[in-house]
């Protein structure tokens, strides 16, 4: 049993999908059923013969039954929703730790997700958070792990900018929004978490994925929305607004504070020294509409 925590996410249906379709046995572990008929919709395919289990990494009751009889534990959570009442904390790290416990104790092997730059000092909290659950399922005693750490989705961000455009046509960029930043197709991300489930020769690897291309912000707008003009939220408005906002509306200050780190952080990546020990990494370059060859 494949059980992958967080299936219903932009990541987790793309790989709960590839899995199922090799007729392999899959457990979609989640807060909320996905809405759908007897199979479970992902990305717009009904698949069927998947396991569904409601479960809450903040819940530690929930846990043990969730990943139960599993061989492999896939992570696919974040805590970034603001509307999710969580935080990276509650989620990214304190999630995370329990579902190492658990894999652990179940015997899995834990596939867990990250995101590139992820250390400790990292300006952005998820980054930091998720270098705390790195750190625990390295050290686990017992326990088998692969991290795959991932770029920026760009279809995130090809859809937030498409939502704030609105009817004015004009996308909305925090900050400058001239700082470049590495971002990979979500299905390219999805392609080495399916790989990591399945092949043992990748326990104890940490797979980078990133894109073949550094772009701005303002470049990414455009490739969103075709506009050229997008609207600027200054830098200071957003300290301003992150400092307001944190005593009473947490989950806006963190992503308030998260927009200023992009806008201001080295966060460029050059993918080919990954592509090189692992040639079958795919490299879409889904900004420019064109496919590297693989």
């Amino acid at each position: 049993m494949i059980t992958i925590i967080g299936g219903t996410g932009r990541l987790g249906r793309l790989v709960v999908a590839e899995l199922a379709a090799q007729d392999l046995a899959v457990r979609v572990v989640a807060r909320n059923r996905p809405a759908g008929g007897d199979g479970v919709p992902f990305g717009g395919l009904e698949v069927g013969g998947v396991e569904f289990v409601r479960a809450d990494v903040r819940d530690p009751s929930t846990i043990a039954a969730a990943v139960a009889g599993s061989t492999v534990v896939i992570s696919a959570i974040n805590g970034l929703d603001p509307a999710a009442g969580q935080s990276p904390a509650d989620v990214d790290r304190d999630g995370n730790l329990r579902l190492i416990a658990a894999a652990r104790d179940a015997g899995a092997h834990l596939v867990l997700m990250s995101i590139i730059g992820a250390r400790e000092d990292s300006p952005i909290e998820i980054a930091r958070m998720k270098a705390e659950a790195e750190r625990a399922a390295r050290e686990g005693d017992g326990l088998e792990w692969t991290i795959i750490r991932a770029a920026a989705f760009a279809e995130l961000w090809r859809d937030v900018l498409r939502q704030t455009a609105g009817r004015s046509g004009r996308p909305t960029v925090f900050g400058r929004g001239e700082n470049p930043i590495n971002v990979v197709s979500v299905e390219d991300v999805a392609v080495a978490v399916v790989r990591a489930a399945l092949d043992p020769a990748l326990i104890g690897a940490v797979i980078d994925v990133g894109g073949p291309r550094n772009v701005t912000m303002n470049e990414l707008a455009t490739w969103a929305t075709g506009s050229t003009r997008p609207r600027h939220i200054p830098r200071v408005m957003l300290r301003v607004g992150a400092a307001l906002s944190a005593p009473l509306r947490p989950a806006i200050a963190r992503l308030m504070q998260q927009a200023l780190a992009m806008d201001t952080a080295d966060l460029t990546f050059d993918p080919s020294r990954m592509r090189a020990a692992y040639p079958w990494l795919p490299c879409h370059d889904v900004v420019g509409e064109a496919a590297l060859s693989v």
